[in-house]
């Protein structure tokens, strides 16, 4: 019997394992990628800021950010899951659409409370993300082609449902998209202080959490990011997130409702792909199908409740869509999916799949309701603002593909 005599030396008790160079330059390679999408959040927020003379950061047009781009967000986190299994949805505008159209029916002709129209709604979103899961998962017709028919299909039901607008809604309803939280603890320096608390909250638990996080690789002697590196990515997020609670907190209303919704989201999502099975299923899927079937993930399974989370997740959007208008229309969601798909693939998800996060997806989302705005407060024609969007859709894909290649080169 041979031994293999190429193995490499146990690394001392206490001391950073030896990691191999090839493995240490990947992890940078994406890490960087991430820093990359920060960084260009930050210089179009700063670019922005000086052609709109200082409009941009005003307290209540960051709060209306959020507000009008919830629903990016919302989809996106879905969409993300979608694209890193190696599919795409095509529908959710459509199923906006049509569950709007649901929750809002419910409420004013049926005079049901509105909570339970909500919870009729995402489960509604729930029924259409099973009913093409089945077809993708389980039937074996590609994504594209049960998305691309769910958009015509789901269109044209909420067409049927809705016909003319549908208004009238309930005021507690619509304050999910419109709404504050309430101020309940007063203001200091003309600062909402619920705001604050929440802020020092949340960089209280990022903080956390990445000690943590850092703590179970040394456990496990797998590699970190060196101190210095890790001490300033905690800092800079820290920094983001005050200064963007101190803005936030001298808004009209302090922290929008829907802000909270989203940030929740955020937070259970990044635990699912990032700590649960499931998730790691989907990242293997998105790798390499084939080897994942053949290491016992069943495969058929986690597309059908992908579809279904997304389905679920399209209901959300639709609640809070609906409830920024005020009344449900036929016409809502157009190109959402477009918005949603953009989002993940700025935000640094592989159109080959299997590479994608949660937060990437958030930030290419902000990335889009900057340029929405910014060119909005510039009064820039509708026309060429698409035409900007599609550009920096297409230049954040090349450069990711762009980045493939030399890593494979190298």
């Amino acid at each position: 019997m041979t031994t293999d005599t190429n193995l490499a030396p146990a690394a001392p008790p206490g001391s950073q394992p030896r990691v191999p160079l090839s493995q240490r330059m990947q992890g940078l390679g994406g890490n960087a990628r991430q820093y990359g999408i920060f960084g260009a959040l930050v210089v179009i927020v700063l670019l922005f800021q000086v052609l709109t003379d200082g409009k941009l950061l005003l307290a209540n047009n960051v709060a209306a950010l959020f507000q009008q781009n919830a629903y990016v967000m919302i989809l996106a986190i879905g969409m993300v899951m979608v694209i890193v299994a190696g599919h795409i949805d095509l529908s959710v505008g459509s199923v906006v659409a049509f569950v709007g159209g649901i929750v809002a029916v419910t409420m004013r002709d049926f005079d049901m409370p509105w909570v339970v129209a909500i919870l009729i709604g995402l489960a509604v979103g729930a029924l259409v993300g099973a009913w093409q899961g089945f077809w993708v998962a389980y039937i074996g017709i590609p994504a594209f082609i049960v998305t691309l028919a769910g958009m015509l299909v789901f269109r044209g039901l909420a067409l049927v449902i809705v016909g003319e607008t549908v208004a009238g809604l309930p005021s507690q309803f619509i304050r999910i998209s419109k709404g504050s939280l309430p101020n309940f603890l007063g203001f200091a320096n003309n600062m909402d202080v619920v705001t604050l608390v929440i802020g020092a909250l949340a960089v209280a638990a990022i903080v956390f959490s990445q000690l943590r996080a850092r703590a179970s690789l040394r456990k496990h002697e797998l590699y970190v990011e060196p101190t210095g590196a890790f001490v300033a990515k905690l800092a800079l997020v820290a920094v983001g997130i005050g200064i963007l609670t101190v803005i936030l907190s001298f808004s009209a209303g302090g922290t929008p409702i829907v802000l909270v919704i989203v940030g929740v989201l955020v937070v259970a999502y990044t635990f699912l792909m990032g700590r649960t099975v499931f998730g790691r299923h989907i990242y293997a899927i998105g790798g390499n199908r084939l080897a994942a079937s053949l290491s016992g993930v069943n495969t058929k399974r986690v597309d059908f409740w992908i579809f279904v989370n997304m389905g679920l997740l399209a209901g959300a959007a639709a609640i809070v869509t609906t409830a920024r208008a005020g009344a449900a229309i036929a016409a809502a969601g157009q190109n959402f999916e477009l918005d949603a798909i953009a989002a993940c693939f700025i935000g640094g998800a592989a159109v080959t799949g299997g590479i994608g996060r949660i937060s990437g997806a958030i930030v290419g989302a902000l990335i889009m309701g900057v340029l929405n705005m910014g060119l909005s407060i510039m009064s820039v024609d509708p026309s060429w603002q698409m035409a900007i969007k599609g550009l920096v859709l297409l230049l954040a894909v090349a450069f990711d593909l762009i980045n493939k290649r030399r890593a494979g080169t190298q």
